[in-house]
């Protein structure tokens, strides 16, 4: 499997603390307070449930959606409703992706985010993360929905993940889902803070839909799930109240980051720059029992999200300081 970020038992075996603050994925910190569960939600086989659908839609203004065991069920499965096809994935960003189509046998390229235009008319599929992990690079709408018609009046797909797009409601393409070409994916796990409870949205047409449906099978949202997410996506103040904090906190992150002379990229919940010694950072990091994304490959760099609480906020600007003085 790839490497992903929030392995902190990697992080304790590798170093042996046992007091991490995990800053390697771009998970709110603090997620949406759980509700109790009504006895059904654990008893009864998980059907699905026409009130989570609904409140989704509303949420991400989508005509219509299909819950998933999360995104990555959705990656996993999308590239095997294709016959073997040209997809170009963007890159740098979220390596599932590559990942699935290739294992597939699709017939895959990587293309930067200025590359994009020009493999719309020779690719079959195009995928692209908006605003991208981990760069935090964008592409507005009105590019992607054209992109969309394109490659859709072929018979083709625009796959727009759209994990981190809930501080950016303004960049989202969910509304224009239902048509042909245009696949979107939303997450529950980012902003709300629920990554555990695996669950995510698919945003298609409906012939899609109901094949991505019939590959992943019944029961394919656990009942706690929906019962914790129905009540997520309808609280909208806990949704105001956290857009207005994690603002703030993006702001705090980057003032820190470029006190300290980094100049980074990314999104309220997570931060990325390039870094001429990214192992060399990540090791001086987790001295300090900080755990953030090193990246070693295509983009060679830092992610880093954010902290938990105040003294969390303290040893990350007291590790950063010791960096800026070597």
């Amino acid at each position: 499997m790839l490497e992903h970020g929030g392995n902190v038992r990697d992080a304790a075996r590798l170093y042996g603390r046992d007091d991490w603050i995990d800053l390697s994925t771009g998970i709110n910190p603090h997620g949406y307070p759980a509700p109790a569960l009504p006895a059904d939600a654990w008893h009864r086989l998980p059907e699905p449930d026409p009130a989570l659908v609904a409140a989704a839609c509303a949420y991400y203004g989508a005509p219509e959606l299909l819950p998933v065991a999360g995104t990555q069920a959705a990656i996993q499965a999308l590239p095997r409703l294709r016959s073997p096809s040209r997809v170009t994935v963007s890159a740098p960003s979220y390596a599932e992706h590559a990942h699935a189509w290739g294992r597939q046998g699709h017939a895959l390229r990587l293309a930067a985010y200025t590359e994009l235009d020009a493999a719309i008319d020779s690719s079959e599929v195009v995928v692209v993360v908006n605003p991208n992990n981990p760069t935090g690079e964008t592409i507005q709408p009105e590019r992607l929905l054209e992109w969309a018609a394109r490659l859709g009046a072929r018979g083709g797909w625009l796959v727009v993940d759209e994990a981190f797009g809930d501080t950016a409601p303004a960049l989202s393409v969910a509304a224009h889902a239902g048509q042909p070409g245009l696949i979107v994916l939303r997450s529950v796990g980012k902003f709300f803070g629920l990554a555990g409870l695996r669950l995510g949205f698919v945003g298609a047409d409906a012939p899609t839909l109901r094949a991505l449906a019939d590959l992943l099978g019944p029961w394919a949202v656990s009942g706690p799930a929906q019962a914790v997410a129905l009540e997520a996506l309808r609280d909208l103040d806990w949704q105001r109240a956290t857009a207005d904090r994690l603002q703030a906190a993006g702001r705090r992150m980057r003032a820190l980051l470029a006190a300290h002379g980094i100049r980074a990229a990314g999104t309220p919940l997570f931060h990325w720059w390039p870094e001429a010694q990214p192992e060399v950072f990540h090791a001086h990091m987790a001295s300090h029992g900080i755990w953030c994304r090193l990246f070693r490959e295509a983009a060679r760099g830092i992610r880093i999200g954010l902290p938990p609480n105040e003294a969390g906020w303290q040893r990350l600007e007291g590790a950063l300081q010791e960096w800026s003085n070597q």
